[in-house]
This record gives structure tokens, C-alpha cells and sequence, in this order.
């Protein structure tokens, strides 16, 4: 089946851009585009997108704050069983911005900048619970995230990561594709991802951002434990 992608941006130029780009491909399905934040959570409730694309800067509510609202709509209500993941798209790296919407529960950060390829895999990424982040801040931001107080503040696993488990986390906190960390560490993809979703399982994070951050904020990335 087709994945089904709402796409808000206040620019018409900018969505029909992204469509074009997006329904050239045979398994994507853009079902609306809107121009602010309301007619962006209008669109998910009419039409319960699997991915939905957001602007930051808005008219009305902006996409942080569509972010922020149905995350928290997820967790308040959770009987109604969907909430579109989100990608943000966007011509604003600021720190500040990246980390609110992926602490919000975003799949992913783009510039406007990136490729189509990128556009089209980021919605691939975010359509399995996956994630994309421009590669131009992906490792500044997840180092950024690590707090300057003790690194005891950051969640606690479930149970002990293993040392393979810490190793792919590593590798991940720093960047790396699947497909990097498994040529990295000398085993197969498939072990890369039943690492990962182990990982995920412990630490109940919504995807490898989360990892990735946990990481850094632990002290793991940069060699704790």
C-alpha cells in the first residue's frame, strides 16, 4: 500500500515543489497539502496520514507546536491508535528548533536545501518509525544534546545495554547508517537492526533519535557507560 503523506508549508511554491517530488515515486501518495499549523491537524484527523511534513514558521500555529500537540495528544489518548509521523522540513537549523521538535516526537529534521533523493527517503525512514536528519546537523545536534551536568540525569535502561548493543549505539550517536555500523563492526545489517530494536525496546525510545540522544546525554557516546 501506499504511503500517505499530508504535507503544510506556507509557501505554495515549496508545496508544490515537495508533491511533485514526493508522487513522482510509485509507493507515496500525497493526500493534501495546507498552508498553516490548524489546517495541518485538520488534515491529519480527516485524512490520518502516515507521515505527515511540516513548516516551522507558520501562520496560525507553527510546526512545533503541531508537533508538540499531537504528541501530546498520542499520549493523552491513545485508544485512537494513530498519529502520523512527523518530519520536519524546513529553512531553519537552529538548535533550538531541532530540539524541541525531536524531543516532540518528530522522525525527522530536513532543510529545504536537501535533495529530492533525501525528501523521498525521509519519508521512506519515517513511514517504518525509522529516522532522517540533514546530515549537515545531524552529529552537531545529538552532541549538543548531551547536558553539561552528570550524565545520571539521562533515562535508565530497562536492563544493561550489552557491549555489542553499546557498540552499535556508539556508532550510531555518531551518524553512521545501519549499513556503516554494520561494515564498522563486521556483522550483518539484520544484526545491526535486531540491535537497534533491542536498544529501543530498553530504553522505550520512538526511534533512533531518541537512541542517539540517550547516548550522548548517558556519556556513552563519547565513551561512558
Amino acid at each position: 500500500m501506499a504511503i500517505t503523506v499530508v504535507i503544510a508549508d506556507d509557501q505554495e511554491m515549496v508545496r508544490t515543489g515537495f508533491r511533485m517530488i514526493l508522487e513522482s515515486q510509485p509507493d507515496i501518495d500525497v493526500v493534501a497539502d495546507v498552508v498553516d499549523g490548524e489546517a495541518a491537524l485538520a488534515a491529519v484527523e480527516e485524512h490520518r496520514p502516515d507521515v505527515l511534513l511540516l513548516d516551522i514558521r507558520m501562520p496560525k500555529l507553527d510546526g512545533l507546536e503541531v508537533t508538540r500537540r499531537l504528541s501530546a495528544l498520542s499520549a493523552a489518548h491513545p485508544e485512537r491508535g494513530h498519529r502520523p509521523r512527523i518530519v520536519i522540513v524546513t529553512t531553519f537549523d537552529l538548535d533550538e528548533y531541532v530540539h524541541t521538535a525531536l524531543r516532540n516526537g518528530a522522525s525527522g529534521f530536513l532543510l529545504k536545501d536537501a535533495s529530492p533523493a533525501m525528501l523521498v527517503e525521509a519519508v521512506h525512514a519515517a513511514a517504518i518509525g525509522d529516522s532522517l536528519i540533514s546530515p549537515a546537523i545531524t552529529v552537531r545536534l545529538l552532541r549538543d544534546m548531551a547536558p553539561a551536568g552528570p550524565a545520571a540525569a539521562a533515562r535508565t535502561p530497562s536492563e544493561p545495554l550489552t557491549d555489542r548493543e553499546a557498540d552499535v549505539v556508539r556508532c550510531l550517536a555518531r551518524g553512521a547508517t545501519n549499513a556503516e555500523i554494520a561494515s564498522e563492526l563486521f556483522v550483518s545489517l539484520s544484526t545491526v537492526k535486531t540491535h537497534l530494536a533491542n536498544v529501543q525496546l530498553k530504553l522505550d525510545a520512538r526511534n533512533r533519535v531518541e537512541i542517539a540522544a540517550w547516548a550522548w546525554e548517558s556519556g556513552l557516546a563519547t565513551g561512558g557507560s
